[in-house]
């Protein structure tokens, strides 16, 4: 990744034509190809940018010819041209403050806290929030379509099953009724009843299951990992 610090113009043509006037600027270029243009505001959101695939072609000047060239004195020129649409993204450098190249590798990638997977299984530990005498019987039981992400039973030996997500939604109730349709079809488990547990849950998916014979059940996540103690909690 190469990041620049100068001062520059920025021009981009094709969909739409763009223009920004000379102004010191943050220049990242990296290993894929892509340009993006910051300022010192706006957030995380570029001024403008090139997205890949795209080719990168630079130009340099020396200081005579910059110096000759009285209405455009840049002395380095990006061209970075949209392999598939065209577009293109030409950026003039006038002078540069901090010029720095950094290898960083390939990025292990994004690991969220409080996805699903670790949703699972906080719950699965902590199976008797759903109610006294609970057991688990196992996380992702598998189904001809797929694993249900836990198979439980209640205080009375009665099977359970839970979809859980991180935002319920109709589509994980219908899920979740898909599998119910499965796995009462087992002797050995039948009859099985539902439960569909998120974070939190839009009303028509509440109504959806409600109509299903599915209960539904709003997960605390900090309280599962233990660190919002809700009764000792004043609100």
């Amino acid at each position: 990744m190469r990041l620049v610090v100068a001062r520059c113009a920025v021009d981009y043509t094709g969909r739409l034509t763009a223009h920004l006037p000379l102004a010191p600027r943050l220049l990242i270029l990296k290993a894929d190809g892509s340009v993006l243009v910051h300022s010192d505001g706006g957030s995380y959101k570029p001024l403008n940018w090139m997205s890949p695939p795209c080719t990168v072609r630079t130009t340099e000047r020396t200081a005579e010819e910059a110096s000759r060239d009285a209405e455009e004195p840049w002395t380095e020129q990006w061209d970075v041209t949209h392999d598939k649409t065209g577009d293109r993204l030409r950026v003039r450098l006038h002078e540069v403050l901090e010029d720095s190249q950094h290898p960083l590798g390939v990025d292990p990638g994004l690991r969220k806290d409080g996805v699903e997977a670790h949703l699972q299984e906080l719950l699965a530990a902590n199976i008797e929030t759903l109610g006294t005498g609970w057991s688990l019987v196992r996380r992702e039981y598998g189904t001809a379509i797929g694993p249900v992400d836990i198979l439980a039973r209640d205080a009375d030996g009665a099977s359970v099953a839970i979809e859980i997500k991180r935002r319920g939604e109709i589509d994980g109730v219908e899920q979740l009724t898909r599998y119910l349709e499965l796995l009462n079809r087992d002797p050995l488990l039948a009859p099985v009843r539902g439960i569909f547990a998120a974070q939190a849950i839009k009303p028509q998916a509440k109504v959806l299951a409600a109509d299903r014979g599915i209960a539904c059940v709003t997960l605390d996540y900090d309280a599962l990992r233990g660190i919002d103690d809700s009764d000792s909690r004043l609100f």
